[in-house]
């Protein structure tokens, strides 16, 4: 028996097209990747039911769940269930046997990491996986959690990518759809801007707009987040279970830093680069061991800039279930205070100006890893409010404005003992004071001023006489 046709499907037609292109080529080998909530499952669905799949292998189509299997003969038992094959204890020959003496054929294997992820039965499943390829009759397509092939089987070429977001023309008709058109198209891109174009999260938050409107829910998710769209009993309607079925998996099991990683990545929508990988000091053994464990599971992909990112919905379930340890937080501001640094000593020169883009590609990490690191008060509150001051500076140089982590810093002034970072805290004030008033700027410059007998640094009293 085949799976329903699904009802909305956007967004993938040059997927459909690619796969259907290799159909054509002869008898295919197809692996469908991707991460959690990309719509695999229905892509698969897609191609069993097309006319020209129909047309080819009438009534020799199956499409096989193997979410139950857990080893090579539960899994042959699943495929013998839908051969009409007898029950028995290991249906592996009896499958190929079937395969073997039948008209062309096609077998979809859908979510085949559940049995393929362990490493104790991986061997025997590539090993059953290669025999059935070795059926010339019988067209073969998986779907599979990640962005990593089983290695055995010559997948037919050229390999189709892991699916990526819908575009965004795409994921607004999906939406639509769903809610209808009623809904103001600034709000649905705020709404869709929360599902990072995820075809699974889309379909799980249009449904409740329809039900309740985008304003609602944008309410709703500011206190809610991932949880709004996780209240359903399979990972086809809960989006925190298809992430923690990722998260859980073997994979990431045998390199169990890697959910540090990722842990700090749920707060750096900036994503990283190699080299920040690398220079930034974290108390991990194989960081990028633990790059490519992430990428494999798709919980995390590279940009046009070859930067490291995570999606916003696997950022908001980290954020709430793991999020960073201060271990992986203090290597990261050690790294930015130390670029910012740099950036205001070298002002005005050309390693200045090649800053600048490092400091611009981390502009909202910076800001977060600042706010992180107020909140949660286990660095010295004197480096935390240089670094701000210095990030405030540099946010007006290239005429973004005041951070919001100036108003933060202001409120700790009356608290602070240091002279000199009192004093460079207010220069900064007047400094931004275009941007972000301030009531009694002259009183202010006095007591600035009034601290310089405390210390001595003729450069920052310029800054307040200027």
């Amino acid at each position: 028996m085949l799976p329903a046709e699904p009802k909305i499907f956007h967004g993938r037609d040059s997927e459909l097209a690619d796969i259907l292109k290799l159909f054509r080529k002869g008898t295919p080998r197809i692996a469908i990747l991707g991460a959690g909530g990309m719509g695999k499952t229905s892509l698969a669905r897609i191609v069993v039911h097309h006319e020209e799949i129909s047309t080819k292998y009438h009534g020799n189509r199956f499409f096989v769940t193997c979410d139950t299997a857990s080893s090579k003969p539960e899994l042959a038992g699943l495929i013998g269930a839908h051969l009409g094959i007898k029950p028995g204890e290991d249906l592996t020959q009896a499958v190929l046997r079937h395969f073997s003496s039948s008209p062309p054929s096609l077998l979809i294997l859908d979510n085949l990491e559940t049995v393929w992820e362990p490493t104790k039965s991986r061997k025997e499943i590539e090993e059953f996986l290669s025999l059935l390829a070795d059926i010339n009759s019988l067209a073969l397509v998986i779907t599979m959690r990640g962005a990593e092939r089983p290695s055995t089987v010559q997948w037919t070429r050229p390999f189709l990518q892991p699916l990526p977001p819908l575009a965004q023309d795409a994921a607004r008709k999906m939406f639509i759809d769903i809610a209808d058109d009623k809904h103001p198209l600034d709000e649905v891109d705020q709404v869709l801007h929360l599902t990072a174009n995820m075809p699974l999260s889309i379909s799980l938050l249009a449904h409740l707009v329809d039900m309740e409107g985008c304003r609602e829910i944008l309410s709703r998710w500011e206190t809610e987040k991932t949880s709004l769209i996780s209240n359903g009993d399979d990972k086809r309607s809960n989006l925190e279970l298809s992430i923690s079925l990722s998260l859980s998996g073997p994979r990431i099991a045998s390199t169990p830093q890697a959910q540090d990683l990722l842990a700090l990545l749920s707060m750096l929508p900036d994503g990283l680069s190699d080299v920040e990988l690398k220079q930034t000091k974290f108390p991990i053994t194989d960081i990028l061991g633990c790059k490519a464990t992430l990428l494999r599971t798709a919980l995390a992909y590279t940009d046009g800039h070859k930067r490291l990112k995570v999606l916003v919905p696997i950022r908001e379930y980290m954020a709430k279930v793991l999020p960073p340890t201060d271990q992986m937080i203090q290597p990261m501001f050690k790294h930015f205070h130390e670029l910012l640094e740099s950036y205001t000593v070298a002002f005005g020169t050309r390693s200045g100006v090649l800053l600048i883009d490092r400091i611009t590609s981390n502009y909202t990490n910076i800001q977060n890893i600042l706010q992180a690191s107020l909140q949660r008060e286990y660095h010295n509150v004197v480096d935390v409010i240089y670094c701000a001051c210095d990030f405030n500076h540099f946010s007006l140089r290239i005429a973004r404005g005041v951070t919001p982590l100036l108003e933060d810093i202001t409120n700790l002034l009356p608290s602070l003992v240091d002279y000199r970072l009192k004093a460079y805290l207010i220069a900064e004030l007047v400094q931004s004071w275009a941007y972000h008033p301030i009531s009694h700027p002259d009183s202010l410059i006095v007591e600035a001023l009034d601290h310089f007998k405390h210390f001595d640094d003729p450069d920052l009293e310029g800054m307040l006489t200027a």
